[in-house]
């Protein structure tokens, strides 16, 4: 049987352009769409069929999905920066759920049957348990969190009054570039902790700032489960593949690797990569940072055929740091 062409939307982001080439590697048609707000042309593949647009454009969606014969959409457009969606909430309800529910609306009209959403461990808030089930809580302490369950609750409603299934992939801490070097995290002022750290190995950032050193864990810092790009982008595929196994399930589930390090850990995990001393200028806590967030995997090592072949944290920095390298020279620098 064919494959259907996939449409990934924020195909020309970190975690979307991944998923575009675990799609590639693994024989699927891809198009994708992206407004390049925070995405670059460059991480999307001459052989990719792009768009350049929003996902709130009905008719542009609707015009990709008759071309391109759309037979799954893989949503990963949006906003995902925790403190600016305090700051900025209704920027974060449009971006995330507004287009979103703009998206939904476009492959329902346009007749696709399987849709693959980005969603996120933030759902969760401050859980009071850890490691963190499917069926833990979701109460969320931010607007980026509140407009990614948003979304899931459309699709769980969508899903029961049309012809479609989904799978919402509720990610932790998502690090890490493509082994061969073809993508990674290239965005300017970025937040994630291993991207910051290895720009100041570089010479990129004077130090890295630790938020909290008083937290209930065995060194004062906060825990964080990591999960490498690659890995999360291959969970893609096979939640793609088992949607279209078992058209009339649905799925939600965490992707994660059961395990987690402190920020002091990561820290010294990219000294010891790097061979350098990076300046480490303790903070204070940020407002609504749990003391650790660690997901349990069993639902998804159950549920899909999923091996890890990434899960090793100085394999994760040693992938962001050769990353960071080959994108200075992309830009020049």
């Amino acid at each position: 049987m064919s494959k259907p062409t996939v449409l990934v939307t924020g195909g020309a982001g970190y975690i979307g352009s991944h998923a575009v080439l675990a799609l590639l590697d693994a024989g699927w048609p891809v198009a994708v769409v992206d407004n390049l707000t925070t995405g670059f042309r460059f991480a999307v593949p001459d052989a990719v069929q792009f768009y350049e647009g929003d996902i709130e454009d009905g008719a542009l969606l609707v015009r990709i999905i008759a071309e391109q014969k759309v037979g799954a959409i893989m949503h990963f457009a949006g906003s995902i920066v925790v403190p600016e969606s305090v700051e900025n909430p209704l920027k974060y309800y449009h971006n995330n759920t507004v287009k979103s529910r703009a998206l939904i609306d476009a492959a329902v009209t346009g007749g696709v049957p399987h849709f693959i959403f980005s969603s996120t461990a933030a759902t969760y808030g401050v859980p009071e348990v850890s490691p963190v089930t499917e069926d833990t809580p979701q109460k969320p302490i931010n607007p980026y969190g509140w407009s990614k369950l948003m979304t899931e609750q459309m699709l769980g409603d969508t899903a029961f009054a049309h012809d479609l299934n989904f799978c919402a992939l509720r990610y932790f801490n998502v690090a890490g570039a493509d082994p061969q070097a073809r993508s990674g995290q290239s965005t300017a002022g970025a937040t994630h902790l291993i991207k910051v750290a290895v720009e100041a190995a570089l010479g990129k950032r004077e130090s890295v700032a630790v938020f909290g050193t008083d937290y209930d864990t065995a060194d004062g810092t906060g825990v964080r489960d990591y999960i490498h790009v690659s890995d999360l982008a291959a969970a893609h595929v096979l939640a793609l593949e088992a949607l279209i196994e078992q058209p009339e399930r649905s799925l939600t589930m965490n992707c994660g690797y059961g395990d987690g390090f402190s920020v002091l850990e990561v820290l010294d995990a990219v000294d010891r990569v790097t061979n350098r001393t990076i300046t480490r200028v303790m903070e204070p806590r940020r407002a609504g940072d749990p003391a650790a967030l660690i997901s349990d995997p069993s639902r998804i090592r159950a549920t899909l055929p999923w091996q890890p072949k990434h899960a090793n944290l100085d394999e994760i920095i040693a992938h962001a740091l050769q990353w960071e390298r080959k994108l200075g020279e992309i830009r020049g620098e």
